[in-house]
């Protein structure tokens, strides 16, 4: 275990630094292309029935899982046997492509430098690589609000949620988390052809994800009072918001972050050119502006940074005073 937490550190650092280079090999495409391998192989496996589907999408999810899991944990196995300093900068390196603070702060400071600079459409194309919804029909607020509403999002599902099952269990837990999220994420649909194959993958990452995304929020909460912001409304949205989502746990940081920064979030949306009605997500205190996507990456880093401060903690503690008794 404490070779595990030396490498979210040092995995934490990496990525702050380093982010998400273009064009590098990363583990997560490959996963990808594994849950599009078993979703082809299943779907002719198993009865075109919404419950042949949903047989289908348990054992996908099964695999993909524990496949993710278990390439790590071999390679780690055998780098410990070569030398416990292998093992270590090969977990750094692992650690560093589970989390994503710099490339979720990357990319949505493209959607505000467009913005910024009156480029509308640049802008939506922008968006459109960090959110599932269709971005057609998004004006400047629109495109500026999806925005704000991925990064606080994906502040629990890309940072703080991997960084606690990477405490939980090193790398190869870290991993299994991010086939869990990224099942999700390309099956977890309510429209055919996913909604009957999609929903073990979207049942299991609400289940995965309950905890994390509730320390999440309180952590962002914290990271607000720290910048600054106004944490009395902050907690007054996350208590009576933070279930306006069909997701238990989307919600969770988006009502935190839109008491924070005073917004109105969520709302209508459209997804594969269906109108989803969706309730709002806080009060608009003011409107949204392209500042908003900055201020809700601070917002992020703030929680990174309290995230791994207490997850390094809380393992060097359970280390010391449990496996080494």
């Amino acid at each position: 275990m404490e070779w595990s937490l030396c490498a979210l550190a040092i995995g934490f650092g990496m990525d702050l630094i380093l982010g998400d280079p273009q064009g590098w090999p990363h583990p997560v495409i490959a996963i990808g292309k594994l849950i599009s391998l078993l979703e082809r192989v299943l779907r002719r496996l198993f009865p075109a029935t919404p419950r042949g589907e949903n047989w289908a999408g348990a054992v996908l999810w099964v695999l993909a899982a524990g496949i993710s899991a278990a390439v790590p944990a071999l390679l780690l196995w055998g780098c410990h046997l070569v030398s416990p300093w292998l093992r270590l900068a090969a977990e750094s390196v692992m650690c560093w492509q589970i989390l994503a603070v710099k490339s979720l702060r990357t990319e949505s400071m493209k959607v505000h430098a467009a913005l910024s600079a009156g480029d509308t459409e640049g802008a939506r194309r922008a968006v459109s690589m960090i959110v599932g919804r269709d971005t057609a029909r998004l004006d400047r607020a629109g495109i500026a609000r999806a925005a704000v509403e991925t990064v606080a999002e994906n502040t629990s599902d890309g940072v703080v949620a991997p960084m606690v099952f990477l405490t939980l269990g090193g790398a190869p837990l870290g991993f299994f988390y991010k086939a869990v999220n990224t099942m999700d994420s390309m099956l977890g649909y309510v429209e055919p052809p996913y909604k009957n194959i999609g929903l073990a993958p979207a049942r299991m990452d609400d289940v995965m994800n309950f905890l994390p995304a509730r320390f999440s929020a309180l952590l962002m909460l914290a990271a607000g009072g720290l910048l600054g912001m106004d944490v009395k409304r902050g907690w007054r949205i996350f208590r009576r918001d933070r279930y306006r989502h069909a997701s238990p746990n989307s919600a969770q940081t988006e009502s935190v972050c839109a008491g924070l920064l005073g917004l109105r979030l969520a709302g209508d949306a459209w997804y594969h050119g269906v109108l989803h009605k969706k309730p709002a997500i806080g009060d608009p205190v003011r409107e949204v502006e392209p500042e908003d996507i900055r201020r809700a990456c601070r917002l992020l880093y703030g929680t990174a940074a309290l995230s791994l401060a207490v997850c390094l903690g809380l393992g060097t503690l359970v280390w010391r005073y449990y496996f080494r008794a």
